[in-house]
């Protein structure tokens, strides 16, 4: 009678293991499904995209696929149609990423149905109506910028290492501030019609050694935003210095929006 239950109990055993195997597979499966796997990064203005070619590297080293969208930054409303471009491309919901004044883009483009979450690195998060030009009142006097030439304006070159750039490499910032992109008065005078992080949620990474846009303004706008803060010691140019961070940052939104939208 023994031996004849032993393979009763086996079978009992393996059907048990396949079961819960199967119920394993599933959960991950449906983890996976949850995961947003694909990503869009808005630069800042002064800057172009290449800036974020550490964070890419970091992304797609993790799976993830990437846009870097290249704004002209000569006017708000074209470089909004310019990263709605992007998302468009994208083969399902994407994470919308803002350095900056990217953050003022990614808060009218994040309305797009394909954005599932927003995440704000050092940047500008405005509400209805309030422009990049309204918002950097609260920046403090003594930004280097120079005053604006046909409509543009650039950064003090001997002072962008230290206000832009402080945690960069000194070659490094050296190059940002030499290969400087025009900024458009046009670009910082453009309103906000519809906040998307009032309805999709977000994150923000916090300098807290920036002096472009002060921490304190940063914690306040992530806190009206009700966006996740994760605070990161580093300067303006954080997604250069520190770009391992800011994909940590991003790699967290993309396996939270999903979940944090269904609630």
């Amino acid at each position: 009678m023994k031996n004849a239950k032993e393979p009763m109990l086996v079978r009992i055993f393996l059907v048990a293991m396949l079961v819960f195997a199967s119920k394993e597979g599933l959960m991950s499966q449906t983890k996976q499904e949850q995961k947003v796997r694909n990503v869009v990064l808005v630069h800042g203005g002064f800057v172009d995209g290449s800036g974020w070619e550490g964070v890419y590297n970091a992304l797609k080293k993790s799976g993830y696929a990437v846009t870097v969208v290249q704004e002209a930054t000569t006017s708000f409303v074209d470089d909004v149609a310019t990263t709605k471009r992007a998302i468009a491309e994208q083969n399902g919901p994407a994470i919308l990423v803002g350095h900056s004044y990217g953050g003022a883009v990614i808060t009218e483009a994040g309305n797009d149905p394909k954005v599932a979450g927003l995440v704000y690195v050092a940047a500008f998060a405005p509400d209805k109506g309030e422009s990049v030009s309204t918002m950097i009142k609260n920046c403090g006097p003594g930004l280097p910028i120079m005053p604006p030439v046909d409509g543009y304006l650039f950064f003090d070159k001997a002072k962008f290492p230290a206000f832009f750039a402080g945690d960069v490499s000194r070659e490094k910032a050296a190059f940002m501030a030499d290969s400087q992109v025009p900024w458009g008065v046009n670009a910082l005078n453009g309103a906000i019609s519809a906040p998307a992080w009032k309805a999709k949620p977000s994150w923000y990474l916090l300098t807290t050694e920036d002096k472009m846009i002060p921490p304190d303004a940063q914690r306040q706008m992530a806190k009206r935003a009700g966006a996740v803060i994760v605070k990161v010691k580093g300067s303006h140019s954080i997604y250069v210095s520190h770009p391992q961070a800011v994909a940590a940052v991003i790699e967290k939104a993309a396996k939270d929006a999903l979940l944090v939208a269904a609630r």
